[in-house]
């Protein structure tokens, strides 16, 4: 079968590129465990780049499909390898991916890298092409799930770089300001961050209107493209 060959292939590249001493060190980065190959993250995109080629004549459904293959594997490169193809093709979305997107979060991650490589490019791009599905990040910060909540801001990471969806970042953000969660603190601290580079009073007014309640994790992440004097004066009680 022409998918079996393709997963057998990328399985035994990424076998075949196993770090020994870069896989004794991957844990380090991580609080919670992950199955990992070993395989350094540039060859990993290297993998699915070469991959995709193989596949890009397929149906949209029919990569969504291969990609749970992967997905149901529970190897974070292999997460990262499917992500990037979610990336590829995010030109070709339509309103009903969205379902597939929001299911991979909830079922499938289980690590902010790979929460991270998920919702910073395909449900980012999505979002930029579909903005009406800002309502359902806003329903995310509900969630139970810590990664589910942190992908509700780091959906916005490029969109807010580009200065897009303010108002959204903010709200975004006030919805998130006392979670408990260290990650999610510093996933809707980058947004913030990221967001200050075309808003930069904007969110400077926000976190000084919140420093009080604002955890410092999530304001020093969003604080640090500011100019030094903004910075003191954001940080001092």
């Amino acid at each position: 079968m022409y998918d079996s060959e393709i997963i057998d292939n990328i399985r035994n590249n990424l076998k075949n590129n196993i770090d020994a001493k870069y896989k004794a060190t991957a844990q380090n980065y991580f609080i919670e465990e992950i199955k990992n190959y070993g395989v350094r993250t540039a060859i990993v995109k290297q993998i699915s780049k070469e991959s995709f080629k193989q596949i890009s004549d397929l149906k949209k459904n029919d990569i969504f499909s291969l990609c749970e293959v992967f997905l149901e594997s529970g190897y974070i490169e292999e997460s990262f390898i499917v992500f990037k193809w979610a990336d590829y093709i995010s030109k070709d979305f339509e309103k009903r991916d969205f379902k597939i997107l929001e299911l991979w979060l909830n079922k499938y991650i289980t690590n902010w890298a790979s929460c991270d490589t998920l919702c910073n490019h395909a449900i980012g791009n999505f979002i930029v092409m579909y903005p009406a599905y800002i309502s359902n990040l806003k329903e995310w910060t509900k969630s139970n799930n810590r990664w589910v909540r942190r992908g509700s801001a780091v959906s916005l990471i490029a969109p807010a770089r580009k200065g897009l969806f303010l108002n959204d970042v903010l709200e975004i953000s006030s919805m998130l300001l006392n979670d408990k969660d260290d990650l999610v603190q510093k996933g809707y601290g980058w947004m913030l961050k990221e967001a200050s580079r075309m808003h930069q009073k904007k969110i400077f007014d926000f976190v000084k209107e919140n420093k009080t309640i604002m955890p410092r994790t999530a304001l020093r992440y969003a604080i640090e493209k500011m100019p030094e004097k903004l910075r003191k004066e954001s940080m001092k009680k």
